[in-house]
């Protein structure tokens, strides 16, 4: 008898030992900001991802009123589609372990930053099975994109579509440096902008009172101009102060115009970019446009303000990069040194 009491009492206490480590188990706190993604392996979405982080916490950030789930260490990163996000990374000296190609090559631009990087695809067109091999913790995307490329993506790593829209150049730049934790550099880099802003300003002022000032792109063979609030012209427009042409503001996305368009919109100050690289079928479509009558009664063209890749022509004008590069050029170039 005192055997059984003995055994029914020692079963009792072993249940209630698994009892208690089971609610201990259950009670294991996760803050709002990180948990441990091995807690999300049930989810249909990240089942299919790999599993290089599968022992690393998790942690939300916030980026243009969307909330993102990535590691608390995103160490690597592959950048496909954002040029945005490249010249970020030259700032914030960020080296993804993959990035997109032009033509099958890095840009040169990105020499700093690209080596040991592997090629994951064209600007528009990304190689999945590459970007699976290199398991990135983050993947920087494009809003460009579409939905359904997007959706590839967030498959393999969480993928962070990032703006084109010039406007949202500081929110680009403040979501790499919380990815890498590289705040101050950023923080510097802002600072640096806004005081050469505010010098350059005053003086350019003068010069672009009542006067039409516009920013073109020469691409695939045609006129580019952009809505206000993409390419260089927040920065011509808003920060610099010239005044916006109404052809400008019309534009809902990039527009061609044709010579007699740009003729009849006679800027005073005109800034061209023209690359090679995109416009490898008319390559000579500059020198064209430059010997046309249209194009030498424009006033800006009479007067000497064309300003021909014032800055390298690949730069996307919305970054931080891009702007401080076209604030120094501005300030080496005629239009301030001789006012």
């Amino acid at each position: 008898m005192n055997k059984k009491v003995w055994a029914l009492g020692l079963a009792g206490m072993m249940m209630f030992g698994v009892a208690a480590c089971g609610a201990k188990e259950e009670a294991k706190p996760a803050t709002a900001a990180t948990t441990s993604s091995q807690s999300k392996g049930t989810s249909e979405n990240n089942s299919s991802k790999n599993t290089v982080n599968a022992t690393n916490e998790m942690r939300t950030i916030h980026y243009l009123g969307k909330e993102y789930s990535v590691p608390v260490k995103a160490e690597k990163i592959v950048i496909t589609g954002s040029v945005e996000s490249m010249e970020d990374a030259l700032v914030l000296d960020v080296k993804p372990v993959g990035a997109m190609t032009t033509g099958g090559r890095f840009a040169p631009l990105f020499a700093k930053i690209i080596e040991g990087a592997e090629g994951v695809g064209e600007k528009t067109q990304p190689n999945m099975e590459t970007i699976l091999k290199l398991k990135p913790d983050v993947i920087l995307a494009s809003t460009k994109f579409p939905a359904e490329t997007v959706e590839k993506l967030n498959k393999i790593a969480t993928t962070i579509p990032v703006s084109h829209i010039s406007t949202n150049w500081e929110s680009n730049l403040n979501l790499l440096a919380e990815l890498t934790g590289k705040q101050e550099q950023a923080r510097q880099a802002l600072q640096k902008y806004n005081e050469e802003v505010h010098g350059l300003k005053e003086k350019i002022g003068v010069v672009f009172k009542d006067k039409n000032v516009l920013v073109m792109r020469v691409r695939a063979g045609s006129i580019m101009i952009y809505p206000e609030n993409v390419f260089f012209n927040p920065l011509v427009y808003s920060d610099l102060g010239a005044m916006v042409p109404k052809e400008v503001k019309q534009a809902k996305a990039q527009q061609v115009i044709s010579l007699e368009k740009l003729s009849e919109m006679n800027p005073d100050y005109l800034f061209v970019q023209f690359s090679e690289a995109e416009n490898k079928d008319t390559p000579k479509v500059l020198e064209d446009l430059q010997k046309n009558p249209i194009w030498k009664s424009i006033n800006a063209v009479k007067n000497d303000n064309v300003f021909v890749n014032l800055v390298d022509p690949t730069l996307q004008g919305g970054t931080v990069y891009s702007k401080i590069a076209f604030l120094e050029a501005i300030k080496s170039s005629k239009l301030v040194q001789t006012k």
